[in-house]
């Protein structure tokens, strides 16, 4: 009896927690076991605008996410005029009510984000709307924490706590006060993400994985901050450089930090030194830009230059010639402004000829590169049928730029009138790097008439080029200075164009002795109807079958449509009749029906 008494007991127990269930269900975000926030959230990000950074464009998106959700829920907020419907755990009865809350807190954030990564930065009332905006964001994560906690399962409420923490960390972050509790935050946060690596599938443990290494520079940010750890500028740029939208507002403080110890550091550049000459700075931008360019250019001629790939190099230029261009800018505007004063006009044009010149020799090393770079294309074999081939034309281009580049420099060098011995040897290196930038550039050119089969033009072209890298290669030898990498490249030059000339040679015998064989060829097969294939491989003879005319897409086969031009048919003419019998037929005469002409009284005088 007593027995019977606990089987009972027990069925009531499980019928309990099968009504629980379903009276209080626990949705997991996206509907599915197997889809989760962070993949939610990162699929979104990236297919509307964040993989390019473009924060309005995924605002746009989350509110026309949110205006869907309000529909398809029939949970709008009155017709004409607004009602406030608040979302409680009563309310939620489904999944979307959940994405409600979530694509809220997403459009506050990228709002936020968007006015924090605008050009120049926001200004003092656009950083109050910006945080406010971090504000509504924070507590909207807050209330799909609570919901989650209520209403999802226990992957999504631990996931939505993550959230929450890290939306709480950027508001404190964007804010500079409370860097403890902001801390905390990012490591809450951050323990999270690690767990749930742990577990899940491959997508899944590497979405949590690259979320953790976003959060790593805000926790080190936040401990350099609090005092517990002595990170220095240098790694803190080095921690910059990582890419991810939840780096953005790491990388704009990150920003304002090196504005501010480059302002510091400006204050002990007072002289601008180059080659030989002292120009002094008195501009505070204009230092500011200068240490910039400086502390970048060490990146590309440091000592672990050589590690840097040629993608980034090529950035860190185009950030050099930014800085450069601005302290220009700010010379000339000293410039205008200045008075009558010809020793300061005399400094500021001196400083900005310097800052020219070290402009036009940035310019020279980025065109190398990117000359190295279609070196390497070129000479490579392609793997992927899309990647896109280098062309020797494209470097005859660069070293056109090379050579422009050149001359600018040493002209702009060569402009004034004492000279000092520096300027000199520049003016002298640039004239031996133009010499090297010919011959390259006339082996390159002769490659691409090597291509088009000229080969008479491409047998001279590659003896020209032999011969000024003969000359170069005799001057830079002759020089105090010799470059022995440039030596090693002129050398090969020289003997890829001795080793071309003779491949020219004796490919233009060949041509010129079967070129008799290939014209009997070519006029034998000579025909009037075209040389085509079998009438049935015609696609207009042969539409019955399905087969295709076309050919291979990769590769230049000819298309057999249809007989082009069409071959020459005997039509139906219409008779032709001689008309015999219209020179004997007497026609009437008709002059009694003509119009005759009235005649006034003088015409009849003067007829």
């Amino acid at each position: 009896m007593a027995k019977g008494d606990d089987v009972a007991g027990m069925e009531i127990d499980q019928n309990s927690s099968a009504l629980d269930q379903i009276s209080n269900p626990k949705f997991s975000i996206n509907g599915a076991s197997l889809s989760f926030l962070l993949q939610l959230l990162k699929s979104a990000q990236m297919q509307h605008g964040l993989r390019f950074g473009d924060y309005a464009r995924y605002r746009r998106y989350c509110t026309a996410r949110l205006r869907r959700l309000y529909k398809s829920l029939k949970f709008t907020h009155g017709r004409g005029k607004y009602t406030k419907r608040a979302i409680s755990s009563s309310t939620v009865t489904e999944v979307r009510f959940l994405h409600l809350v979530l694509y809220a807190a997403e459009r506050a954030w990228s709002h936020a984000m968007e006015k924090k990564t605008l050009p120049d930065g926001p200004n003092a009332r656009q950083r109050i709307y910006l945080i406010g905006r971090l504000r509504k964001a924070v507590k909207w994560a807050t209330q799909f924490q609570e919901l989650c906690a209520i209403k999802g399962d226990s992957r999504t409420s631990l996931e939505a706590e993550a959230y929450a923490s890290y939306m709480k960390g950027s508001l404190l972050f964007e804010q500079d006060e409370h860097w403890d509790i902001a801390l905390k935050c990012f490591k809450s946060a951050r323990a999270v993400y690690e767990e749930l690596g742990k577990y899940g599938d491959l997508e899944n443990q590497v979405l949590c994985r690259e979320r953790v290494e976003e959060l790593e520079p805000s926790i080190r940010y936040c401990l350099h901050k609090v005092g517990e750890s002595n990170i220095k500028t240098s790694e803190l740029v080095q921690i910059g450089e990582m890419e991810g939208p939840a780096l953005d507002l790491f990388k704009a403080k990150l920003e304002a930090v090196m504005a501010e110890a480059r302002s510091q550091q400006a204050a002990s550049l007072t002289e601008f030194h180059w080659l030989g000459h002292r120009f002094p700075v008195s501009n505070a931008k204009i230092r500011v830009a200068i240490l910039k360019a400086q502390e970048l250019e060490k990146d590309t001629n440091g000592p672990g230059a050589d590690s840097v790939p040629a993608e980034k190099k090529l950035a860190i230029f185009d950030k050099i010639f930014a800085a450069y261009s601005e302290a220009r800018s700010c010379i000339r505007n000293d410039l205008a402004n200045t008075g009558n004063s010809e020793s300061i006009k005399d400094d500021l044009s001196g400083l900005d000829k310097a800052i020219g010149a070290v402009l036009g020799e940035r310019t020279i090393e980025r065109n190398q590169l990117l000359v190295q770079i279609a070196k390497n294309k070129l000479s490579k074999v392609r793997d992927d049928k899309n990647e896109k081939v280098t062309k020797p034309e494209e470097l005859v281009r660069l070293y056109d730029l090379l050579l422009q580049n050149a001359t600018d420099l040493s002209d702009l060098v060569s402009s004034g009138r004492d000279r000092k011995p520096e300027e000199v040897a520049l003016s002298e290196e640039c004239e031996l790097k133009s010499l090297v930038f010919r011959a390259e550039r006339c082996f390159y050119l002769a490659k691409s008439y090597s291509l088009a089969g000229k080969r008479v033009e491409a047998y001279v072209l590659f003896c020209r080029a032999r011969s000024l890298a003969d000359d170069a290669l005799k001057k830079l030898q002759s020089s105090a200075n010799a470059d022995q990498v440039a030596i090693k490249e002129l050398k090969m030059l020289y003997n890829d164009c001795r080793s071309n000339i003779c491949i020219e040679h004796a490919t233009g015998v060949m041509e010129e002795e079967k070129a008799p064989e290939n014209l009997s060829e070519k006029v034998s097969s000579i025909s009037l109807t075209g040389n085509y294939k079998k009438l049935e491989k015609l696609l207009m003879e042969n539409l019955e079958n399905y087969e295709s005319a076309v050919g291979d897409p990769t590769t230049k086969s000819t298309p057999y449509i249809s007989v082009f031009p069409p071959a020459f048919q005997a039509v139906l003419r219409n008779p032709v009749i001689m008309d015999l019998a219209y020179n004997s037929i007497d026609f009437p005469l008709l002059e009694n029906r003509m119009k005759k002409d009235k005649k006034s009284l003088l015409s009849r005088f003067w007829g």
